[in-house]
């Protein structure tokens, strides 16, 4: 599985491929990070417009955690007074 990832949810056994893009959100987010942090990874490593990036991203995001894959904080970061997402 050259650049792609395989995760597996324990908790019921449902089995998700992410290609090598993917791969690369799911490793971002091994910390907790900003949805905009984790865009503009992707928009440096890969040609890719921002809204699309966006878009994409937040769908991702999205299935991952309505599988309970991930979770979702609306806190700011210690250092930041902003309310930008972060996802773990």
């Amino acid at each position: 599985m050259e650049g792609e990832a395989a995760i597996l949810n324990l908790k019921n056994g449902t089995y998700f491929g992410l290609d090598p893009v993917g791969a690369t959100i799911w490793s971002l987010i091994a910390q907790p990070r900003r949805v905009v942090e984790i865009r503009n990874a992707l928009i440096d490593q890969f040609d890719v417009e921002a809204e699309r990036c966006s878009r994409d991203l937040l769908q991702l995001l999205g299935e991952l955690h309505a599988h309970g894959l991930i979770q979702v904080l609306d806190e700011p970061a210690p250092d930041d007074r902003g309310s930008d997402e972060k996802h773990r």
